[in-house]
């Protein structure tokens, strides 16, 4: 049983990672990557340099829309992985008190 609920998450993975290539190709999306700034780190980027970052993670049944992908550096999206935003903040958080 296990194996059909691992089987449906990754078709349903699969579906979201096609919006996603989809979404990319959007004038919205376009004009998002023309401002230029990551959404984590606020720092400015090429829209080249700039990737795609589902806030809720598809991993963690987030979905390919408007309301839950933003632009974010290389280094901002690499690192948060699969956190969710309040695990982002937390580990946020966590490196302003470590470098105090």
């Amino acid at each position: 049983m296990n194996s059909f609920t691992i089987d449906t998450d990754e078709i349903a993975i699969n579906i979201e990672r096609r919006k996603a290539r989809e979404l990319r190709q959007s004038q919205w999306w376009k004009r998002q990557l023309a401002r230029g700034r990551c959404y984590y780190c606020g720092k400015s980027f090429p829209s080249h340099a700039l990737t795609m970052d589902h806030m809720v993670p598809l991993a963690r049944g987030g979905k390919s829309k408007k309301g839950n992908v933003v632009p974010a550096c290389k280094e901002c999206n690499n690192k948060k992985k699969y956190l969710l935003p309040v695990e982002w903040e937390a580990y946020l958080e966590s490196i302003t008190e470590n470098s105090s």
